[in-house]
């Protein structure tokens, strides 16, 4: 089969978006199975995600957590009792501030998002527009498993590093 590029260029369009509202970066973890995700897109600076990687933060991750548990949105300053290893303090000393969080889709293939913007924090016109992107990406992807070998190739390589 060839490649879905209506789907491969809807995707890349939303992803594009999305950089431009969260200008220090963001994580988006899309259909997550069985505590993994089918397509990971980040834009986070190298230095956070090689520190985030190198300390096994996912495990402790209450971004991560409260995404697998609820869908909706969070500040995460709201989840800063949650973090006893430091994860978002850690963030914050790599430049992520105004961090939140949006997760949406059933337990059984959940969408979570890492949002954050260097000076000030998303406004309500932000964060709908955000939410409609990332609502969209996860409707475009849904399926992954059905696509062919080389749309799924194409989405997973508009998230490589």
């Amino acid at each position: 089969m060839d490649i879905d590029q209506r789907r491969v260029d809807a995707t890349s369009g939303l992803l594009g978006r999305l950089g431009v509202l969260c200008d220090s970066g963001f994580a988006l973890a899309v259909h997550i199975r069985y505590t993994r995700p089918t397509l990971l897109y980040r834009t986070y600076g190298p230095k956070w995600i090689e520190y985030y990687s190198k300390k096994g933060f996912m495990l402790s991750d209450p971004v991560v957590r409260w995404g697998l548990m609820n869908t909706g949105s969070i500040e995460w300053e709201a989840l800063g009792s949650e973090d006893p290893e430091g994860v978002l303090t850690s963030a914050k000393a790599h430049g992520l501030r105004h961090g939140w969080t949006y997760s949406t889709g059933p337990a059984t293939s959940r969408t979570i998002s890492g949002l954050t913007r260097k000076k000030t924090e998303f406004s309500d016109a932000d964060r709908a527009e955000i939410i409609s992107i990332i609502d969209a990406l996860h409707e475009v992807t849904d399926g992954f498993e059905k696509f062919s070998t080389k749309t799924q190739d194409a989405l997973r390589a508009l998230g490589s590093d």
